[in-house]
This record gives structure tokens, sequence and C-alpha cells, in this order.
């Protein structure tokens, strides 16, 4: 390597170290303060060396039904998802390969909804799941979650199906392929990391998804957002308590995240240039 090179490279090496450590700093200062008592979590200077203790994680069990809103979190992410699949492949599927004039625009309509900030639908659907008496309900989180989901999930699988040779499909159909034929033999085949990736971000999504929980639920059918805004009291915030319980409600989730990433980030990066 040329020694003018090494300068540069060297620079871009450690601003990217840097940038990592920055964007890791919020968790990894959750995670140790998870570990701390009361008085060492809130102790001027902080504390970096200190004697850990399970107590808060402990304290967060006995205080919250942990399973209970870790069930709710699991099976709303679940149904949300496979729900939003059902909906957003056949959607996909005849926006991407039966397309009339008005796609492009229905597309760029399902879009922009996801600019609108959810505070201004809250009123309307809080009223429709009190007339329904889906108030602090599984279902009706899941049909929110659904909804909320269903345009980046269209988007997403029309960008993956877009990718599929049209060559393919219309030798398919010379060879008398019907419509359903086609799909489940041609298509499905062809799109499964398209499908995996979309369930994959739709599901992190749903698990993190804390407005329409903290709105429209409260202990029956809370997710684990719902737990985590139990540890802010009038009386101030127990930084060690709520640290033990975000730990407890984000654990999985990054786990699952770190295991899913190659997934994630094709997902993510559908039709880009490449």
């Amino acid at each position: 390597m040329p020694p003018n090179d090494i300068l540069p490279l060297a620079l871009r090496t450690v601003t990217a170290w840097l940038v990592t450590l920055l964007l890791f700093f919020p968790l990894g200062w959750l995670f140790l303060t998870s570990f701390k008592t009361e008085l060492q979590a809130i102790h001027v200077p902080p504390l970096f060396v200190f004697h850990p203790t399970m107590e808060n994680f402990g304290e967060v069990q006995r205080r919250s039904d942990y399973l209970l809103y870790a069930r709710n979190s699991l099976v709303t992410s679940l149904g949300s998802t496979v729900l939003g699949l059902l909906i957003a492949v056949p959607a996909a599927y005849s926006m991407a390969f039966f397309k009339t004039r008005f796609t492009r625009d229905i597309l760029m309509w399902m879009l922009s909804t996801k600019m609108m900030p959810a505070v201004g639908a809250l009123v309307p659907i809080y009223v429709l799941a009190q007339t329904a008496g889906m108030l602090d309900s599984v279902p009706a989180l899941i049909i929110v979650f659904t909804l909320s989901n269903l345009p980046i999930m269209v988007w997403m699988l029309f960008t993956s199906y877009k990718e599929i040779p049209g060559e393919i499909l219309e030798a398919a159909r010379m060879d008398g392929a019907t419509l359903w034929k086609e799909f489940v033999h041609v298509v499905l085949p062809l799109s499964v990391g398209g499908l995996a990736s979309t369930g994959l971000l739709c599901l992190v999504l749903s698990w993190n998804e804390a407005f329409w929980a903290l709105n429209l639920t409260s202990a029956k059918a809370g997710t684990l957002a719902v737990m985590i805004a139990s540890y802010s009291s009038p009386e101030g915030l127990f930084w060690a308590k709520l640290s033990a319980a975000s730990t407890m409600a984000i654990a999985p989730i990054i786990v699952f995240g770190w295991l899913c990433q190659k997934q994630l980030v094709q997902g993510l990066t559908f039709g880009a240039v490449k």
C-alpha cells in the first residue's frame, strides 16, 4: 500500500470505530445500569467500576409479570407479520406483474401514509376499538400493527418481485402454467429471500412499536413497551429498575436481529443501486 494511502485509511478506520462506539454507548450504558443499585445509578460522577447486583431483575419479575408482557409482544409481532404477509404478497404480486396506470400512484400513496404522525389517527382508531369492545386486547394490536406495517411490506415485496426476470414468467405461461401455478411454483421460490427479509423486518418493527401499545392497552394485553413505561412514576424514575426492565425487553429482539442481520440488510437494500 502506498504511504500516501495509509493516513486516509487510518482516519476512516478510527472515525468508523468512534461512530460505532457512539451508537453502541446508550445500549452499553443501559446494560451496565441494570446491574447497579438505585444509588449507584444516580451517582455523580457516573460509576464505571462497581459491584454488580441482580436484584433489579428480581424486582422487575416480582412487580411485573414479564412472561405475560413478553408473550403479548411475541403474539402481536408474529400475528401482525403473518397477517400482513397474507395481504401484502398478493397485493405486491398484482402490482409487480399486472401494472395499471394507477399502480405507481397507489404505491406512493401507501408510502406517504407512513409519513403521517401516528397521533393524527389516534382518536378515530381509539373510538373504533372502544366501539368494537377491543380496547386492551391482543387482536386490536395485531390489526393496528398490520395496518401500520402494510405499506412497507407491500413496497419491499414489490421491489423483490420486480427483480424476477420477466422471461421466466413468460416461459411458464407458454408451458401452460395457470396464474396460481405460476405464483406457487415460480414466483414464490424465487422470492423466498424477499419474503424472509420483509417478515423479519416487520417482526422487529412490531416488537418495538410503543405508541399504539401504550394508548390501546394496559395490563391485560400490554406489550413489553407498556411494562417499561410502568416504571415511570410521579415520584420520579427508578433508573436501575427501568434499565433492568428495558434490558429484559430489548434483549430478545437484539439477539434475533443479530442472528438475522444478513436477511434484514438484504430486505432494506432491495431495489438499491448495486
